[in-house]
């Protein structure tokens, strides 16, 4: 099966090609077919990965895969959010945006409690009235400095419960702990009980 995956992160691509080889399913970059990126203008995590999906949907003509995911702080009432890739404005780099959220938190005590959401979604096509929808959170806290280097986003300033961060996981680690690796798990379980 060959899927379009919404997405112009590689990091979040190379997440996913792993977790659906089993399914003999071809992930591939909306980015390496031409297609721009979704406007990102829901205020849900579930919106924005429909939105992202029916538009790769339609332009490549093929099933669609989309991710919407992002960083929920507690100080921040939720901050980033739907707004975790342009934090520190619309272009920002992965850096700028952890910079951002460090100066955000700068006065903030621990534990500075987090999590990051993630929303799968799979649509058959553009206009597939039976979404697929798989949902995972991954429980953690904010950093006071950058650990790791493994991961993107804000990975290096997610602190787990022994002492590491995301960036410092491998990426089976990762897999298994996160809400990605939890979404595409439901994902997966939804596609093999799927009855059309």
């Amino acid at each position: 099966m060959k899927l379009v995956f919404a997405t112009h992160n590689l990091g979040k691509l190379r997440e996913l090609q792993a977790a659906f080889a089993p399914l003999d399913a071809h992930l591939i970059a909306q980015s390496t077919l031409g297609i721009e990126s979704a406007p990102e203008d829901a205020c849900t995590f579930i919106e924005n990965a429909l939105i992202k999906a029916r538009h790769a949907a339609l332009e490549s003509g093929l099933p669609a895969l989309a991710d919407d995911s992002g960083l929920l702080v507690d100080a921040l009432n939720g901050a980033p959010g739907v707004h975790s890739a342009r934090f520190a404005g619309l272009q920002a780099t992965d850096e700028e945006n952890r910079a951002a959220l460090l100066r955000a938190l700068a006065d903030t005590p621990a534990p500075r409690t987090a999590r990051f959401c993630c929303v799968l979604v799979f649509i058959r096509h553009a206009h597939d009235p039976r979404p697929l929808i798989s949902e995972g959170l991954w429980e953690g806290h904010i950093l006071t400095e950058e650990r790791g280097d493994q991961g993107f986003g804000y990975d290096p300033l997610f602190g787990l419960g022994d002492g590491r961060s995301a960036a410092q996981l491998s990426l089976g680690e990762k897999q298994a702990l996160s809400h990605r690796g939890q979404a595409v798990r439901g994902m997966l379980q939804l596609l093999a009980r799927r009855d059309d």
